[in-house]
């Protein structure tokens, strides 16, 4: 058994992974649009999108979504990022052509009914009120903007109250008629599936469809900048970030391992030094994300008032730190939770569909798993010295703080102290 691509003459591709011994399938269908692809008076479209595609079809209501879906004991629900929107099923094996079916209805076939439009607005606003109170949360929305200034990749998902108060169903059309053509989405599959099946029951549901050419998104451009935000908390929120490599950059894997082994779990370096040793914060990680042109190292921690200042000094003290001296049983241990990490999640039938789609999108291909494992066993500690070393020296910083942040330094202390 193996992985299986194909690619229908309008450019639609089906992608699929059988997994012997399951008698469960995850299926979706993954579209190369999200919220980067918005121009500005679009912000927060591709994902009201995503909530609409639940409300009703030429076919379905909303009721008779989740009622045939349920009927059969499956699951349905989709989800935004900043590069693409995903709507996904899982179910037992003799439903996927019904998932299938549902999945294509809700993408192609959105009613965009007025009244539906108008719950799923307050809806979406009430999402919205409950990440500004999220303090965890949306200070990741406020680093990616502070680090991408004005531009479509550091928008928030979610897109500004006011504007999401005003979309139409002609913004809703217009958007979907741009950026979801055939060649811009990727059926894909895994678990208790049959790739020439699949390809038979996506035929008539997409082969119709008319190609259209995507439309590329602009380029990311990082920047060094703050955002403080003085609110009366519990605690402040700490988020600090680094330009990391993109997707397809040689450095991808080592910038992986090097977050990992400063802030990737209970035996990381942040951890032990912030929380273990000093007592500083109780929440505290490094992660390295990327994206098609661009990529970030994000640093978090919430503290308390009182130690924000010593929270940030000493985080900076670590960055410097693991450039000059991370060892070789450091990087050992985060090139394991690393592969560790991959190869469970390929035990999910739901893990390993969004995987097909998103390498598929990312390369044209389905990289075995050796190769990512390889690249992984691979990083060593002197390379990830030698990056880290990198990142520091020409990459500049974004730094966002909310809540009780009096005693924070300023970005421009935090830089001196980097550069001391």
């Amino acid at each position: 058994m193996s992985v299986q691509i194909t690619t229908l003459s309008n450019g639609f591709r089906i992608v699929s992974e059988p997994m012997p011994g399951l008698e469960s399938a995850a299926i979706g269908l993954w579209v190369e649009a999200g919220a980067r692809h918005e121009a500005e008076s679009q912000n927060g479209i591709a994902h009201f999108l995503e909530h609409m595609a639940f409300k009703g079809t030429a076919r379905r209501s909303a009721l008779q979504i989740a009622e045939e879906i349920e009927d059969v004991g499956g699951y349905i629900n989709a989800y935004t990022s900043r590069e693409m929107t995903a709507y996904y099923a899982r179910v037992l094996r003799p439903d996927v052509p019904l998932a299938l079916d549902i999945l294509a209805d809700i993408v192609l076939n959105p009613a965009f009914e007025g009244r539906e439009i108008e719950v799923e607005r307050g809806v979406i606003l009430q999402e919205i009120g409950q990440a500004l109170d999220t303090p965890d949360d949306i200070i990741f929305d406020w680093l990616q903007e502070t680090a991408y200034p004005g531009q479509p990749i550091g928008r928030p998902i979610l897109g500004p109250s006011a504007q999401v108060a005003g979309f139409t169903e002609g913004d809703l059309r217009r958007f979907t008629g741009a950026h979801y053509g055939p060649g811009q989405m990727i059926l894909s599959a895994a678990g208790a599936v049959d790739h020439d099946m699949l390809v038979r029951l996506a035929e008539p549901l997409f082969g119709h469809l008319p190609a259209k050419p995507a439309q590329k998104p602009e380029g990311a451009r990082f920047f060094n900048g703050e955002r403080r935000e003085t609110r009366t908390l519990e605690q402040a929120h700490f988020a600090l970030a680094l330009e990391a490599p993109a997707y397809r950059d040689a450095d991808f894997y080592t910038s992986q391992v090097f977050s990992g082994a400063l802030g990737g779990g209970m035996s990381s370096r942040l951890f032990q030094r912030l929380r273990e040793d000093r007592g500083l914060c109780y929440s505290v990680f490094a992660q390295s994300g990327a994206y098609d042109d661009t990529g970030m190292i994000t640093i978090y921690a919430g503290t308390g008032a009182e130690e924000i200042g010593a929270l940030a000094e000493l985080t900076i003290d670590e960055l410097k730190r693991a450039a000059e001296d991370m060892s070789e049983a450091e990087i050992a241990r985060a090139r394991a939770q690393m592969k560790a990490g991959l190869l469970m999640g390929l035990e999910s039938p739901s893990s390993r569909a969004e995987r097909l789609a998103k390498l598929l999108s990312i390369w044209g291909r389905v990289p075995d798993i050796s190769e990512a494992i390889a690249r992984i066993e691979a990083v060593t500690a002197q390379g990830t010295r030698e990056h880290a070393q990198g990142l520091l020296a020409r990459s500049g910083m974004a730094l966002a703080l909310y809540g009780p942040i009096e005693r924070a330094p300023y970005l421009a202390q935090l830089s001196e102290r980097l550069a001391a």
